[in-house]
């Protein structure tokens, strides 16, 4: 008896044996499944989205180059002192535009805070392609969705006040709008948001936010002094000297003309040169339709292309001049001194 309850003890101790064994080998076995199923997931962000980055950083080069441009065209070191009379597609070239009150911030031109939020997207973009790291990928990913709708957001206001304040259009401006827009679309496709609920909170804080802010301050630029002066030239500041004086009287008497454009930076720039009381006595005809005074069948008939464009002697040019070099066209034998300072009114 004792040999059977031996032997059947031994039959259970090797049962016990054999189901442990099984159970150990069904472990390996899902901790095999589970390790292959999670490195494909780690693997999957890294190659997935990784076409969606590429043409954010390819859209977003587009971007730097389009404002890049607008900013250097208005500080003067791109292309010439001249502001174009035909735009492209029926629109003002972005001269209009950009020479408006909602042209500036903070003393520069609102291109360039562009240029900086299209930098900060091409680096975003292109850092999880070259870390390649979870802890890059992340916070890569937010800031693209953030800024992006940052950018969408701003840039549908700005198509606003170019379309019902500005009343014209410029091309670069709308391109950027595009450029912002898809932006935005391909910051929704970087990857699986494993908490879409976070992401539309975010997203909507951050539009409520930029709207609200960009349109405030929209219409605090459109306040009644603005409306008041619509369609005239922004006043000149500085003070004439004598020979700036004696340059603008010698010009009129010579039958010179100043063809300007009241949206025009560079005429501005060009009377800032005579200064005030010069500038007054210059003969100056406004060729823009919507200007005061507008005289833009003569501006057509004299085949303006570009502001200011001066005509001395039968002959039409284009383009800021220096006070010398007009002195020396009518036969002004002096030197001539710019105008200095800031004129008292």
């Amino acid at each position: 008896m004792a040999a059977g309850l031996s032997a059947e003890a031994d039959s259970t101790l090797w049962d016990g044996c054999c189901e442990n064994q099984d159970t150990a080998d069904a472990l390996r076995v899902t901790s095999s499944r589970l390790s292959e199923r999670l490195s494909s997931q780690r693997r999957r962000p890294e190659s997935g989205p990784r076409w969606v980055r590429v043409v954010m950083a390819v859209l977003a080069t587009i971007g730097v180059i389009d404002t890049g441009s607008i900013t250097l065209n208005t500080w003067g070191v791109l292309g010439a002192l001249s502001c174009g009379s035909q735009g492209f597609f029926g629109c003002n070239g972005c001269d209009k535009v950009l020479s408006s009150a909602w042209g500036s911030l903070l003393g520069q031109p609102l291109s360039l805070f562009g240029l900086l939020a299209y930098g900060a997207m091409l680096l975003l973009a292109v850092s999880p392609l070259v870390a390649q790291s979870p802890a890059v990928l992340a916070p890569c990913r937010w800031g693209a969705f953030v800024l992006s709708t940052a950018m969408a957001v701003f840039s549908l206001v700005l198509v606003g006040v170019m379309v019902f304040a500005i009343r014209d259009c410029c091309p670069f401006c709308i391109l950027s709008a595009l450029l912002s827009l898809s932006l935005w679309v391909l910051s929704l496709l970087q990857g699986d948001w494993p908490d879409r609920g976070q992401l539309l909170f975010r997203g909507i804080l951050v539009a409520l936010v930029v709207a609200v802010l960009g349109l405030g301050w929209a219409v605090a630029i459109n306040r009644p002094a603005v409306l008041t002066t619509r369609g005239a030239p922004n006043p000149v500041t500085t003070v004439s000297t004598p020979t700036s004086l004696a340059l603008a009287d010698k010009l009129t008497a010579s039958g010179a003309v100043m063809y300007s454009a009241y949206w025009c930076p560079h005429c501005h720039e060009q009377k800032q040169l005579f200064g005030q009381e010069a500038a007054s006595r210059l003969k100056v005809i406004e060729c823009a339709p919507d200007g005061q005074n507008s005289q833009a069948e003569l501006c057509q008939s004299k085949g303006i292309e570009g502001y200011p464009s001066w005509e001395i002697n039968g002959t039409v040019d284009s383009g800021v001049k220096p006070l010398q070099k007009l002195a020396n066209l009518v036969g002004f034998n002096q030197l001539v001194t710019p105008a200095t300072g800031v004129a008292s009114n």
